[in-house]
């Protein structure tokens, strides 16, 4: 009822739709690239129960899960642009879509940010069965097999994936890629020793860190995480160049009205300015965003730029 009064004060005083509050009529549905268990299904649950009462509707987390998380991608493109549709968008979705040759969407145009949720810093671990204590020893042994040492991923051309891309070019060495359709099928394959290695999400990391049953051998940060004091820093780990992070989103159909994709910023930046959505995030390793619509589309600009050149420096493609 208030957003109801808010909407019809805003038009009896001339004032842009954006400035009352999105009002969803029935369930809005966030749909996850990847499969469900991992830290990215973690962190849009927070989100979507942050969402349910200010909306005053159900906001459901589906999974839909492929090609790097353009399954979700496409679905979401071609989804009615009323705002009840979103995307819990990623680093592969929106800056390193250029891998794939043949996409049967485009992700630059047909997709708009609302919000950017979360940035996240990736952990390279490994099983605590394997010899590599360091990360030093890690690259050593790399570097004496080449192709040998396996790493999995949430998928080609997913922010995990790419993670290990990166490694690869600033340590000289080749790794064995394994994508899978989630973090968390890649992070089960890894503690079962069925891989050698991922550069996961820091959020999936602590728990299984703490259990034993899994390795940290650095983080991908300048300095050492409060989530996970015992991983090194890239500096301390002996590659200071390894200063990378995810990024998580909320977008949109294009077809979504502007007035309406700022009303949804304008919730969800609300959203992650609530203590509590905003504590469970840090609590999890992630540093939570913000950004207004114009400041977000800036920011992929930046970062398809940078990802664009390790796809192209690792020679990735994807038919």
């Amino acid at each position: 009822m208030l957003r109801r009064l808010a909407l019809l004060l805003c038009c009896l005083l001339g004032l842009p739709a954006s400035a009352a509050e999105f009002a969803p009529t029935r369930p809005v549905r966030i749909i996850l690239p990847v499969a469900a268990g991992g830290s990215a299904d973690v962190m849009a649950r927070i989100v979507a129960q942050g969402l349910t009462p200010l909306w005053g509707q159900q906001v459901l987390v589906e999974a839909r899960t492929g090609a790097g998380g353009h399954i979700a991608g496409e679905y979401v493109a071609n989804s009615p642009g009323d705002g009840h549709t979103l995307l819990f968008g990623t680093v592969g979705i929106h800056a390193a879509y250029g891998m794939y040759r043949r996409l049967g969407y485009d992700p630059a145009t047909q997709l708009a940010p609302a919000v950017l949720l979360v940035e996240v810093p990736f952990v390279a671990t490994t099983h605590p069965a394997r010899p590599w204590r360091t990360l030093a020893e890690f690259t050593a042994a790399a570097r004496a097999s080449p192709g040998v040492i396996t790493f999995g991923s949430a998928g080609n051309g997913t922010s995990t994936h790419l993670a290990g891309e990166l490694y690869q070019l600033l340590a000289g060495v080749k790794l064995q890629h394994v994508p899978y359709r989630g973090s968390s099928q890649a992070l089960n394959d890894l503690m079962a020793g069925t891989i050698d290695a991922v550069f996961d999400n820091l959020p999936a990391i602590p728990p299984v860190v703490q259990d034993g049953r899994a390795r940290p051998l650095v983080i991908t940060t300048v300095e050492r995480s409060a989530s996970l004091p015992g991983a090194p820093s890239a500096p301390e780990a002996g590659l200071p160049a390894y200063v990378t992070s995810a990024f998580f989103t909320l977008a949109a159909p294009a077809s979504t009205p502007p007035a309406v994709l700022d009303a949804l910023n304008a919730d969800l930046r609300a959203v992650l300015a609530q203590p509590g959505v905003r504590q469970r995030l840090i609590d999890l390793g992630a540093t939570p965003g913000g950004l207004t619509v114009p400041e977000i589309r800036a920011y992929f600009l930046r970062e398809t730029e940078t990802w664009t050149k390790v796809i192209a420096a690792a020679g990735l493609k994807v038919e």
